[in-house]
């Protein structure tokens, strides 16, 4: 009988590609990790790993055995899933995973109702940049993702993660309070400015250049940061100007003026979980929070 647990190790293999980013995923050290695999070996009695230089590669038979857990996984958590709805109560652990502006304008507001409405679930909570945390979810990381898109940059799509908007809210170019920045009236009129961005790589520094250029201009981006409170200090301090969603501010005040962008932006917020767990109560109820939280704050930014 094959184990299943050595089976979702060689299915993280080759979700990941080497045997330590599969250790660092799951808290083992490589070692044990490539253990446990040679072990599998032995119990499926054909050669499941092959050395390509420094790293290994699967074995035909290897990727027969992936495609077969990932089925065998699906199983086995549409089972959770079911058992869990048939109980009189909503318990478990939910591992949701969100980016900063969304947990700082949602997640407060959300736990509350959790721990009021559903004290018996625990839910825990890792800021995650939304690419990676819909790769993490795909790949069983997470429960629930909070995913963000940008105007014509749609996000990656997972096999059999859905996806439900949660929220929209403009994206302006937020420029330092005064009357140093009086006269930037307009995109154009920071071409000359020092910028702060998000890391390349990021969805949004993308967006945003590619908004500079569309302008004719090409942003002089002196800060990388993927904090958006630390951006909103560089602006507020007036060392910077920046392009920020209207989230931030969670329908308060900013400090920094807050200018339109031509054709008015909005950014989709959106959660994503995966078929095999759609049922599960306590991943409902988390799920149906953000939506009432969302709508409210919605309502209190238009």
């Amino acid at each position: 009988m094959l184990d299943v647990r050595k089976l979702r190790l060689l299915r993280e293999l080759a979700l990941r590609g080497t045997l330590a980013e599969v250790a660092a995923a799951l808290n083992f050290s490589p070692s044990a990790v490539s253990q446990q695999l040679s072990a599998l070996e032995k119990e499926a009695g054909v050669a499941l790993l092959s050395k390509a230089g420094r790293r290994v590669q699967l074995t035909p038979q290897a990727e027969i055995l992936v495609a077969r857990t990932t089925e065998l996984l699906d199983v086995l958590e549409r089972t959770e899933s079911d058992l869990a709805a048939s109980l009189s109560t909503v318990t478990g652990t939910v591992r949701v995973a969100v980016f900063q502006s969304a947990a700082l304008a949602l997640l407060p507001e959300v736990l509350g109702a959790m721990r009021r409405e559903h004290p018996d679930v625990r839910v825990e909570m890792v800021q995650a940049e939304p690419e990676r945390a819909l790769y993490e979810t795909w790949a069983r990381e997470f429960d629930v993702v909070v995913a963000e898109q940008y105007p014509s940059h749609a996000a990656a799509h997972h096999p059999d993660l859905d996806r439900r908007r949660l929220i929209t809210d403009a994206i302006r170019l937020a420029v330092p309070p005064g009357p140093e920045h009086a006269s930037v009236a307009s995109l154009r009129d920071a071409r000359e400015l020092p910028w702060v961005m998000e890391p390349r790589g990021a969805a949004s520094r993308h967006w945003g250049e590619q908004l500079c250029r569309r302008a004719g201009f090409e942003p002089d981006v002196r800060f990388s940061t993927a904090d958006l409170q630390a951006q909103t200090r560089l602006v507020e301090s007036g060392n910077a100007v920046a392009l920020m969603p209207d989230l931030m501010w969670a329908g308060g005040d900013s400090p920094c003026r807050l200018v339109d962008l031509p054709t008015g932006p909005r950014r989709t917020v959106f959660t994503s979980i995966r078929g095999a767990s759609a049922h599960r109560p306590a991943i409902l109820a988390l799920r149906a929070a953000l939506e009432t939280v969302a709508a409210g704050l919605a309502g209190r930014m238009e």
